[in-house]
């Protein structure tokens, strides 16, 4: 009987020591660290980091960012490139114009005149201007002196089978290129010529603006629409003015035609 209380007792005991064991665990895992000591520093500092981190970007005011965390550019500037090919374009028009004017005879005799005539030697074609030199001699005649003499044949054969109706005269190793005065009814034909050409080209004008235009169009979603009518109306301000050129280009023109 002894023997068995001993027993109880040590296994009351016993279990009395691991029922305090696990309440002093358990308060030691919900106790707070102490204020100041090193381990609280340790376990507090990634929360107070964080909140200082967010308080200096608030402060600093940095860069928007997209959602994926990326930073946002600006759209390129496309105001210059646009322009640069506009011009370009329009004014190769202007140019072809003149080149296509300088080809129209009138009754005054001007060098150009003849640059067009294509002359055949040696089963090539070539530009007149190319092989001679063409001079005015007077108000109504011209001088061809040809590089190669042995080309005057074919240089004054190319002038007759062209359309300006000269009638060329061998003089030595030159051509004398007499310019007849043109009819009425030529000088009607070569106006009627002339107002053909300046719209022909006049729409080469218009179509470098329109395609200017659908350029800025298609870009206008990435731009101030400030920027996009600034733009548009420096590209019709460009257009009028190289309409202009043209049509003061053929008014010089006709002037000639029908002052000659």
């Amino acid at each position: 009987m002894a023997l068995l209380l001993r027993r109880g007792a040590a296994l009351a005991a016993r279990s009395f020591r691991a029922a305090a064991a696990a309440s002093s665990a358990s308060t030691a895992v919900h106790r707070l660290p102490a204020a100041g000591s090193l381990a609280g520093v340790t376990e507090l500092a990634p929360a107070r980091l964080f909140l200082l981190d967010s308080r200096r970007g608030f402060a600093k005011g940095k860069k928007s960012k997209d959602d994926r965390g990326d930073t946002v550019q600006a759209a390129p500037d496309i105001g210059p490139t646009v322009k640069s090919a506009a011009t370009a374009q329009m004014d190769a028009a202007v140019i072809a114009l003149s080149r296509e004017l300088s080809k129209l005879r009138t009754g005054r005799a001007t060098p150009g005149m003849l640059d067009h005539i294509m002359v055949e030697t040696a089963d090539v074609k070539v530009a007149l201007n190319r092989i001679a030199v063409v001079s005015v001699l007077d108000a109504h005649t011209l001088s061809v002196m040809p590089y190669d003499p042995s080309s005057v044949k074919s240089i004054e054969h190319a002038i007759i089978s062209s359309p300006l109706g000269i009638n060329p005269t061998p003089d030595g190793n030159r051509i004398i290129a007499a310019i007849p005065p043109l009819t009425k009814e030529n000088i009607q034909a070569l106006c009627k010529v002339v107002t053909k050409s300046a719209e022909d080209f006049k729409q080469s004008i218009r179509r470098a603006r329109q395609k200017a235009l659908d350029t800025i169009k298609k870009s206008a979603s990435s731009m101030p629409k400030d920027d996009a009518k600034r733009l548009e109306k420096e590209i019709e301000e460009l257009t009028k003015k190289f309409i202009k050129s043209a049509d003061d280009m053929c008014k010089a023109k006709e002037k000639e035609i029908s002052g000659s």
